[in-house]
């Protein structure tokens, strides 16, 4: 562990306190053009989000339907209703997105396997930097405005399943989360950075509870005319 990893840990409530904890639960809003651009634009109704911290699986409700959910694994995605009845199933979600780009139309399991892997990273940021198997080294820093932000880089083995193998995160002079940066590989690869705001405190650990996701241009400046993902998050639960 890196002198600046455990200093961010210690930042967002520190890993003591977060083994003590096994899930968390959240109200989220999201919406975005990624998802007008995949033909299945986003409501902005609030859904519940489940969260699994200690391993990779995560659940919304409601899918598509008042009384159906997902259930996401890395290896296993699938819409069910409340009852446990599977209606749509994927077993090895990421191969079915093979030869995507950009503009290629998502199904209702590609977008469930999508919010599954993207909110399980975020709500366990950034104590998934230090899960068996994965990698961090510092990078150079970020300047924002007047602030100095220090960067890691996360390589990821194979059997988490997020956005890209290798992700970086900006951490601003508090240790605090500032910026997320990575690949969708998932959607021909473009390059996104993700900014984050408004972080609140639940149960002794801190995180944002808004999330704004940009294109990133060849500079790694965030081209702010069009918002890709934006995620708002509330009544944050942790068990």
């Amino acid at each position: 562990m890196t002198t600046l990893l455990a200093q961010v840990l210690d930042a967002h409530g520190g890993i003591g306190r977060w083994k003590e904890l096994t899930m968390v639960r959240a109200t989220i809003v999201t919406s975005g053009d990624l998802f007008v651009i995949k033909g299945l634009p986003q409501d902005p109704a609030p859904r519940e989000m489940t969260v699994w911290l200690h391993k990779e699986h995560a659940s919304v409700l409601p899918f598509g339907a008042p009384d159906q959910k997902t259930d996401f694994t890395a290896d296993r995605v699938t819409i069910e209703k409340l009852d446990g009845r599977v209606v749509a199933e994927r077993q090895e979600p990421r191969q079915s997105f093979a030869g995507h780009d950009l503009n290629t139309p998502w199904d209702p399991l590609d977008r469930a396997y999508f919010n599954g892997y993207a909110l399980w990273t975020y709500l366990t940021t950034p104590f998934l930097l230090a899960m068996p198997g994965v990698t961090v080294a510092e990078i150079e820093p970020w300047r924002e405005g007047e602030e100095l932000w220090r960067g890691l880089r996360a390589t990821f083995p194979s059997n988490i399943a997020s956005h890209s193998t290798q992700q970086d995160f900006y951490f601003g002079p508090d240790h605090l989360l500032r910026r997320h940066d990575y690949h969708v590989d998932i959607a021909g690869g473009f390059a996104a950075a993700q900014y984050v705001y408004d972080t609140v405190e639940v149960d002794g650990i801190r995180l944002p509870t808004k999330r704004r996701a940009y294109r990133r241009d060849a500079d790694h400046r965030a081209i702010l005319a069009q918002t890709m993902v934006s995620i708002d998050v509330s009544n944050v639960r942790f068990t």
